[in-house]
């Protein structure tokens, strides 16, 4: 039998994601994100890089430019005003006490309540390895949670301690345990991924939106057994 997933805590107000590059929250989370702003509630953005080394026909400086204004425009799609960049080095990021640093201050910035991030176990379906940045970011997410709340750490990254966050959510896991019916935010997560077009079509020689859609939805649909016949979207939920 198919483990059942729980509903995602439905009892904040501000989420804060965090991931490694420009698209990252695209290719699984928005669809989740345009349903929560829908009820109202506040959610920013956080990426460690500009993704400027994702484009390989284009030179990282003018990747970076491009990368930086389809992410705003894609998280605009989902409700989504705020997104900051940190400016670390793409693909070259690294697990350690400055990103730590940076990501503590982030959290105490934005005080969320629920902090998402992307998939840090070492690879996906037990042969798909997983790429460092991502691995490092999530796993610096985790910690940095922690670390947001204790005024003895990072007492010079700025900010006021922050022990609000009750959740921390990874998303892109293999080993999820509950989810968001994300039925009436799928067309709007198609549509913010599409927002990464320059990125797809050096990606894909295919349609761009026909590559966008089968993906989101695919993903959606693929998850509906385990959550009541519902589209969803999935997180490994860690209760802090």
């Amino acid at each position: 039998m198919t483990d059942q997933l729980q509903p995602m805590p439905e009892d904040w107000q501000r989420a804060l994601a965090i991931v490694a590059h420009p698209d990252d929250l695209e290719y699984g989370c928005a669809s989740a994100v345009a349903t929560w702003t829908d009820a109202g509630r506040e959610v920013a953005y956080v990426m460690v890089t500009r993704g400027e080394a994702g484009i390989d026909t284009l030179e990282p400086v003018k990747a970076a430019a491009v990368r930086e204004q389809e992410e705003r425009a894609s998280a605009a799609v989902v409700g989504v005003s705020r997104v900051e960049f940190l400016g670390h080095a793409d693909g070259v990021i690294e697990y350690g006490t400055p990103l730590r640093r940076d990501l503590a201050a982030a959290i105490r910035r934005h005080r969320p309540e629920l902090v998402i991030t992307i998939n840090p176990d070492d690879a996906w379906e037990g042969t798909y390895w997983n790429t460092p940045d991502h691995r490092a970011v999530g796993r610096a997410v985790l910690d940095a949670a922690g670390d947001a709340g204790n005024r003895w750490i990072f007492p010079d990254a700025g900010g006021e301690p922050w022990n609000g966050v009750r959740w921390v959510a990874v998303g892109g896991t293999d080993s999820p345990t509950h989810a968001v019916d994300v039925t009436d935010g799928l067309e709007r997560g198609v549509r913010s991924l599409l927002e990464h077009r320059a990125y797809i079509e050096a990606l894909t020689d295919g349609d761009p939106e026909a590559y966008a859609r089968g993906l989101i939805e695919g993903f959606a649909l693929q998850e509906a057994e385990r959550f009541g016949g519902r589209p969803a979207v999935t997180f490994r939920l860690y209760p802090r």
